[in-house]
């Protein structure tokens, strides 16, 4: 007998996400800080998977389990601050409160009319995987912490015309210091970060010198992130904070790289060097080449000879 596949839990509302966990009732029905402490409740079924129709901002410490995000583990010992967007599925593989620190939930309409509403997704860690999460010196965790006990201290407040901006400033506070925080860990983590680069080259260089351009066209962000096990936004922002250009620019310049030996090793015509290089079109690759180098193709060649 085929056994079904356990489906994931969908929450759609921060009260029901409480009930879950043996919670009592928000003080806000939009937005809610959970100490990991007060959860009591037997969170086994927690372990199908939970999608949740709202933003979680998530601090662990002390974390003796490990949290399941699409296909990897996520090993929490030392503690980080992670980061998810609506929709997005997550799990717990074991004692979903068997740590300590904090969780800051916070529903779509909550920000809905604020600019924050508009802007939170230009903070590219909403789509990093677990894996990358953020880890936290010690004088980054205080910082953090204190906004987070800001924000519960505004929710046992009682509410009046300035809550919400209140609240919507403090949740705008932590997301820039954790972009400032996320900033520093890619450039402080060198030995990681520095393997992440040569692993990101090896990976473009080989796609270049197969023939998968010419079959499949430029490679994508997502393409060359899943070979390294990143997601895309966390190998953008990486290597625009290291290297100060995105992965679209350095696949440009790679390409522009390779058409350069072609153009001066072979005797391929500029339209089979631009099919070759994965364009759908020779003009196309003409501008982008004239772009980057202030010469055409066939100058560019004629140079040489």
């Amino acid at each position: 007998m085929k056994i079904a596949p356990k489906q994931p839990l969908f929450f759609n509302s921060i009260s029901a996400l409480h009930q879950a966990l043996g919670l009592p009732k928000p003080l806000h029905p939009l937005i809610s800080l959970v100490d990991y402490s007060d959860v009591k409740a037997d969170t086994a079924d927690l372990q199908k998977g939970m999608v949740f129709n709202f933003y979680k901002i998530s601090y662990k410490k002390d974390f003796t389990g490990k949290i399941k995000y699409g296909q990897s583990h996520y090993d929490f010992d030392e503690g980080g601050l992670s980061f998810f967007s609506p929709n997005q599925v997550i799990s717990a593989l074991e004692n979903e409160a068997d740590y300590g620190g904090y969780t800051l939930l916070i529903h779509p309409d909550f920000i809905l009319g604020h600019p924050l509403g508009q802007h939170i997704r230009n903070y590219g860690f909403f789509e990093y995987g677990v894996t990358e999460a953020l880890y936290l010196s010690d004088k980054e965790k205080k910082v953090i912490i204190g906004i987070f006990e800001n924000i519960g201290a505004e929710l046992e407040s009682a509410i009046d015309q300035i809550s919400q901006d209140v609240l919507v400033s403090q949740v705008e506070l932590l997301l820039n210091y954790s972009k400032r925080f996320y900033t520093r860990q890619f450039i402080t983590r060198k030995t990681s970060i520095n393997d992440l680069l040569v692993r990101f080259e090896a990976t473009l260089s080989e796609y270049f010198d197969s023939d998968q351009p010419s079959l499949t066209g430029l490679p994508t962000v997502v393409q060359l992130a899943s070979p390294l096990n990143v997601s895309p936004h966390y190998l953008s922002d990486m290597l625009r904070t290291v290297t100060g250009q995105n992965t679209q620019q350095h696949i440009h310049e790679k390409l522009i790289e390779k058409a350069k030996e072609l153009l001066t090793v072979t005797s391929l015509t500029v339209s089979e060097i631009a099919y070759k290089l994965g364009f759908e079109h020779p003009q196309s690759f003409n501008r982008m080449f004239k772009k980057k180098t202030k010469l055409s193709p066939l100058d560019f060649r004629q140079s040489f000879n």
